[in-house]
C-alpha cells in the first residue's frame, strides 16, 4: 500500500499501511508452506480489519482537508494528467500538433477523439510524468504557441461541427523572457475572445490546478467542472503569499490559499464552476480509473444537453453566462427616519427687513 510520494497530512495512515504490508508478506510467504487451519483466516481477517480502519482513517483525513492540503493534493505526482484521461476515455485519439506560427508546444495537447459514441476535439495541459517530460513541458505551463495550437485546432472543431474537451491541469502560464517576446498575453486574450464566439459545444474539466489566465486561455466554456481535488484561482498560493508578505513560507502559502478561495467548494458557491464531480476516496491518484469514469460521465451528459441547442445560439448563452459571473446583489440603504420635531423655519422677510439688514451689515463693515 505504500507509496513513493507521501503527503504530510497523511503521517497518520504510516503506521497501518506497514502493518498492512508486513501482513500481505507474511501471507505470500507462507502461501506455499503448510498452515494450519485457524492461522490462515486469523490472518486474512486481521489485514481486512487493518484495511477497514485505513480506509475510514483516510475518508476522516480527506473530509477536512485545508485549501492548502487540497493543492497538494492536486499537485501529486501519480495524479493522472491529460494524457492519462485520453488514454482512459477517449477511442481512436488522433493528435493533432503546431501553431503554424513557431512550433509545437508539449504543455498543451490536442486532437480529435471519440468519448463514448461522442466525436469530439480534445484539448488539455500537460505537466509530464518523469524528470525529461516534465522539462520539455515546463511543467504543464504553456508558451503563447501553445495557446495558438489550442485556438487553431478549436476553429477547426467548429468547421467540422465537432464539440470541445478541454482539461485544465496547469499552475499557470510560462512567465519566461521568451514566452513574453512572442506574445503570452496576447495569445491568451485572443484565446478568451474566440472561444466566447465557437459555434459549437464547449465543457471543461479541471482535474488538477487551475492557475491564472494559464487555465482561462482553454476554459471558456458552456459548462465547467471541477473534481473535487482540485483548485482554480487568479494565482497560486505561492505567488499570492510573495506579493502579500513578501515571503512564500509554509503558514503565508497556507493562508493564502484559506484567502483565495480556490477550492472545488468555494469555485461552485461562487458560481465559477457547475458542477463538482467528487474523487475516489484519497484522491484521485489512488484510484484513476474510477475518476476518469466519473469524468467520462459527466462529459457525455453535458454534451447529449448542449446538443439541444442550436449551435448558432452557444456564443450567446455562453457570453451571458460568463458575464454573470461576479454579479452580486446589494441591498437598499435603510429608510432615515424624520426627526420627531422639525427644526422651526424663519418666515421669510420683507423686502423693507432685508433693506434694512444690509444697511446695518454695511454699517458694520464701516465701523
Amino acid at each position: 500500500m505504500s507509496t513513493l510520494h507521501r503527503l504530510p497530512f497523511e503521517a497518520p495512515l504510516l503506521d497501518l499501511e506497514r502493518q498492512i504490508d508486513a501482513l500481505e508478506d507474511s501471507s505470500e510467504s507462507r502461501a506455499g508452506a503448510a498452515m494450519d487451519g485457524a492461522s490462515r483466516p486469523n490472518l486474512a481477517e486481521e489485514i481486512s480489519r487493518l484495511r477497514g480502519a485505513h480506509r475510514a482513517m483516510l475518508g476522516k483525513i480527506y473530509s477536512s482537508l485545508e485549501p492548502w492540503d487540497i493543492v497538494r493534493v492536486a499537485r501529486h505526482p501519480r495524479r493522472p494528467q491529460t494524457r492519462d484521461y485520453i488514454r482512459m476515455i477517449c477511442k481512436d485519439f488522433s493528435e493533432l500538433h503546431g501553431d503554424r506560427r513557431f512550433h509545437d508546444d508539449p504543455a498543451m495537447v490536442t486532437g480529435f477523439a471519440r468519448i463514448g459514441s461522442a466525436k469530439c476535439l480534445v484539448v488539455g495541459h500537460q505537466k509530464g510524468k518523469d524528470t525529461h517530460e516534465k522539462l520539455a513541458c515546463h511543467f504543464g505551463c504553456p508558451h503563447p504557441e501553445g495557446y495558438r495550437k489550442a485556438l487553431a485546432k478549436m476553429q477547426l472543431a467548429e468547421k467540422f461541427n465537432l464539440p470541445i474537451v478541454t482539461f485544465v491541469d496547469t499552475p499557470g502560464a510560462f512567465p519566461g523572457v521568451g514566452a513574453e517576446e512572442r506574445g503570452q498575453a496576447e495569445a491568451i486574450a485572443v484565446n478568451l475572445r474566440e472561444m466566447s464566439q465557437l459555434a459549437t459545444p464547449i465543457v471543461t474539466v479541471v482535474i488538477g490546478e487551475g492557475g491564472s489566465g494559464g487555465a482561462l486561455g482553454v476554459a471558456v466554456s458552456d459548462r465547467v467542472a471541477m473534481l473535487s481535488n482540485a483548485w482554480y484561482s487568479v494565482i497560486s498560493p505561492e505567488g499570492c503569499a510573495a506579493i502579500l508578505w513578501k515571503e512564500s513560507s509554509e503558514a503565508n502559502n497556507r493562508n493564502a490559499a484559506r484567502a483565495l478561495r480556490l477550492t472545488a467548494k468555494d469555485n461552485l458557491e461562487l458560481g465559477l464552476v457547475d458542477t463538482v464531480l467528487d474523487e475516489p476516496l484519497g484522491g484521485a491518484h489512488r484510484d484513476p480509473e474510477a475518476a476518469a469514469e466519473t469524468v467520462r460521465k459527466w462529459i457525455l451528459d453535458r454534451l447529449r444537453e448542449l446538443k439541444r441547442f442550436k449551435p448558432t445560439n452557444l456564443p450567446a448563452r455562453r457570453y451571458e453566462r460568463w458575464r454573470r459571473i461576479g454579479v452580486v446583489q446589494q441591498a437598499a440603504p435603510a429608510s432615515i427616519e424624520p426627526a420627531s420635531e422639525p427644526p422651526a423655519t424663519l418666515p421669510p422677510a420683507s423686502p423693507q427687513e432685508h433693506a434694512q439688514a444690509t444697511e446695518n451689515g454695511s454699517k458694520t463693515r464701516d465701523r
